[in-house]
């Protein structure tokens, strides 16, 4: 596909805007993107890597709660400062998770919605190990819908922990 202003170069650049539900496209050259930035409200960034997304994501002063203390941590292992690890978006080594740790969770939680790692199970292959993992977390909702007095709830999840027994 060719630039749709120069018509002389392929269209590296593809742009979707939605305004009151109607879709425009747009598809233009790297440097018709460049000319054009300012005028569409867009930045082009060369060579946007996942360190620049990181990096960008470590900008905000939502994730720590002391900035000085935190731009001064240092791993003492490779000897990355946090400072570093905030305009590259790499750490050094293996113990900077543990000497960033403090910093790093908000992080986490932002990106991948969480801190802790709960794996998954593939449908075709595991199925016990997917209706064990399955029953556990049904049991425990069912002692949340028994604190909470919610019986009704509470049996419907009964039955089905029930079924998934029988299916073992």
């Amino acid at each position: 596909m060719l630039c749709q202003r120069c018509q002389e170069r392929p269209a590296t650049i593809h742009l979707t805007k939605v305004i009151n539900y109607e879709k425009t496209e747009l598809h233009l050259c790297e440097i018709c993107a460049k000319a054009a930035g300012n005028e569409l409200g867009i930045m082009i960034e060369p060579n946007f890597t996942f360190q620049n997304l990181i990096a960008g994501l470590l900008d905000g002063d939502f994730l720590y709660q002391q900035p000085d203390v935190v731009t001064q941590l240092t791993c003492r292992n490779c000897g990355l400062t946090f400072s570093d690890f905030r305009n590259q978006g790499l750490l050094g080594c293996g113990e900077c998770y543990n000497a960033f740790q403090a910093s790093l969770e908000p992080l986490f939680r932002r990106v991948q919605g969480g801190t802790v790692h709960t794996g998954k199970v593939p449908r075709r292959t595991g199925g016990r190990v997917r209706l064990l993992k399955e029953m556990e977390q049904l049991k425990h909702q069912l002692q949340q819908a028994i604190a909470k007095e919610e019986y009704e709830k509470a049996a419907q999840i009964r039955d089905e922990i029930r079924r998934l027994q029988q299916q073992l």
